[in-house]
């Protein structure tokens, strides 16, 4: 009796820093933009002031720095699974975004929001920020295939 042998393809990842690197400062700028236009309901929702966050908020190279690579890092994950479910186009990194989205952020945070019973407004503010920027990320690291 002979046998069939199974060949089983691996995708190969290329991760494209350029790209996960421009996505990551394009997130960082997004967020900047959104929670300036979402101040009051974000401030409001946290149960904190302006004048609260100013004299106990740690170094803000800190704060901006943790920002910057946590996108970077994200922005390399959503690279990754966009390679390894098929081809690299804008779209595909858009899907992969919002499925990460739903799978992830939206989740964890359900739960995280329901037991600290945290204001709706304020995870409606975090989640929004969240879907645009991964979709956005998806669609650079999407986009811009490594050479």
């Amino acid at each position: 009796m002979a046998s069939e042998a199974t060949t089983v393809v691996i995708p190969r990842v290329r991760q494209n820093y350029v790209a996960i690197l421009v996505a990551a400062v394009a997130s960082f700028l997004l967020e900047a933009g959104w929670y300036s236009a979402f101040y009051a309901t974000w401030t409001n929702g946290i149960g904190r002031t302006n004048d609260w966050l100013m004299a106990n908020s740690p170094n803000r190279g800190l704060q901006f720095g943790t920002a910057l690579v946590a996108a970077g890092l994200l922005a390399a994950s959503i690279s990754c699974v966009t390679q390894l479910t098929g081809a690299q186009t804008a779209w595909r990194g858009m899907k992969t975004g919002v499925l990460l989205w739903f799978g992830v952020v939206v989740t964890t945070w359900a739960t995280e929001y329901m037991f600290e019973v945290r204001p709706i407004g304020l995870w409606m503010v975090n989640l929004g920020y969240w879907l645009v920027g991964m979709v956005m990320m998806g669609a650079i690291v999407g986009a811009w295939k490594k050479k």
